[in-house]
Order: C-alpha cells, then sequence, then structure tokens
C-alpha cells in the first residue's frame, strides 16, 4: 500500500509538472503573438509616416480618419524606351516621347545657363518654374532631360494634400513609379522650402527619379524636413496651382484627389 501511494504521489507530482510546463508554452505563445501583432502595428506607422512621398516623400502623415476617396486611375500614356545610356535630348523637343530609361541621363545641360519650365495642365496654365541649376545641377538637369523626351505629357498630379502638396510626375499615376532610374540628393538647408517651391519627392536618401511636388503654403513649407532637392520656384500661375489643391480631399488616405488632373505638358526655355 505504501508503494502505491508513492506511485500515486510521484504521478500526482509529474502531472502538475506537465501542467505548468503546458502553462508556460501557452503564455510564451501568447507573448509571441502581442510581440508579433506590435511589430506589424509599428511598421504600418512607419510606413504611414515615412512612405509619404514614395517613389517618391514627406513626413507628414496623410492617413484617413474617415472615408476615402475613390482612387483615380493610374496614367495609361505610354512611349519609348532606352535600354542602353541615355543620349541627350533634343533642345528644341523634338525628340520621340519617351518614359522609360535603363541609366540616369548624362549632364545635358549648362549650369551658368537659365532654364524655365512652363507647365500646362487640365486645371489651366501655364505654371511658370524659374529652374535653379547652380544650387541643383543635376535634379535641374534631369528634370529637363526628362521634360524635354516628353516623359511628363500626360501624367496625373496622383497626390494632392491641402495645405500641403501637390505631388506628380509618376508614369504608373499610383506614388510607386518612376523613369527606371534613381540619382543621388542634392538636399537644401533647413527652412528654404516656401509656397511655390518645386522639390524632388523619394522614398530615402539618393532615391531620385521623377516624381516631385510644388509646396502649397508656409504651413507646408515648415513641415518638410530639408530631406527633398531642391530644385526651382513657381514664379507665375500660383492660380492655377492652388485650382489643383482645390481638388484635394483632407480624407484621402493617400492624397489620392477628387478628380483626375493631368499634366498636359512641360516644356523649357533656356536663355
Amino acid at each position: 500500500m505504501a508503494t502505491n501511494k508513492r506511485q500515486r504521489k510521484k504521478s500526482g507530482r509529474q502531472a502538475a509538472l506537465q501542467a505548468e510546463a503546458a502553462a508556460r508554452h501557452r503564455q510564451s505563445r501568447r507573448r509571441a503573438v502581442i510581440i508579433t501583432v506590435v511589430v506589424v502595428v509599428i511598421a504600418g506607422v512607419l510606413a504611414a509616416v515615412f512612405g509619404a512621398f514614395s517613389g517618391g516623400g514627406s513626413s507628414k502623415n496623410v492617413a484617413s480618419t474617415g472615408s476615402s476617396t475613390t482612387q483615380v486611375p493610374p496614367s495609361t500614356v505610354k512611349g519609348a524606351s532606352i535600354t542602353g545610356d541615355t543620349p541627350c535630348p533634343k533642345p528644341d523637343g523634338s525628340s520621340e516621347r519617351t518614359t522609360s530609361f535603363a541609366k540616369p541621363p548624362p549632364m545635358c545641360i549648362d549650369a551658368a545657363k537659365t532654364y524655365t519650365a512652363t507647365m500646362q495642365t487640365s486645371q489651366g496654365g501655364p505654371i511658370t518654374i524659374a529652374l535653379d541649376a547652380k544650387a541643383a545641377p543635376k535634379t535641374v538637369n534631369n528634370f529637363v532631360v526628362l521634360a524635354r523626351y516628353h516623359f511628363y505629357d500626360g501624367l496625373t498630379f496622383h497626390r494632392i494634400v491641402p495645405d500641403f502638396v501637390i505631388q506628380g510626375g509618376d508614369p504608373q499615376g499610383t506614388g510607386s513609379g518612376g523613369p527606371g532610374y534613381q540619382f543621388a540628393d542634392e538636399l537644401p538647408q533647413a527652412g528654404q522650402y516656401k509656397p511655390g517651391s518645386l522639390a524632388m519627392a523619394n522614398s530615402g536618401p539618393n532615391t531620385n527619379g521623377s516624381q516631385f511636388f510644388i509646396v502649397l503654403s508656409d504651413n507646408g513649407a515648415k513641415q518638410l524636413q530639408p530631406l527633398y532637392s531642391l530644385f526651382g520656384q513657381v514664379t507665375a500661375g500660383m492660380d492655377v496651382v492652388n485650382r489643383i489643391a482645390a481638388l484635394g480631399d483632407p480624407n484621402a488616405p493617400n492624397g489620392e484627389p477628387k478628380q483626375r488632373v493631368t499634366i498636359t505638358s512641360v516644356t523649357i526655355e533656356e536663355s
């Protein structure tokens, strides 16, 4: 009888130990699940905060707190592709429309000259922009080359955030597209952005492509850290820029406009 009693006690201790081990295992699994959920949530928040200018970015969070607008259909305008080195386009604008490039362009501008961009849009124009080739020669060169290849013709302002920026230059019309290459930053000093500033959108350091934005207000300028290459200033046509800005939806999760806004053309004057 004593032996049976000892065996029962031993079996009871083993069962208790097994139950305790199972409880620890379940608790560990719950902790792992909680940690995973927290990591996913944090990643989502960071993506919303820092991915606003993907493909070109801003640190402004435009996540919706209400109902979202219908996504504007992406651009469908297509052009030729250049698979090798990018030749300089013809200054007179007669080069074939090209929308895909394998490499960044060579230096095709003369930084000692003056370059002015004239933009026409579906909301009117012109928007006249003085390009700053002295402060940002590589960025101005890139914009001039793309404009002379008619890259921007027919593309959209896919992201409009009231009191902040209007953003365009994505051949996909979604905020994730570009010309097929990236190039280095030419960053301004803090406080240099102002209403009408033209700067490159990006998805991180040295990821410039074709997407750009125009700052809408002093409030918008103050929200920008000096992380985006500043390369021009609107000198005429801010009424058109504000007309485009009026089509922004403050509740849109990614700044989708209320209606499609198209860049009709961008022409370059050199003097």
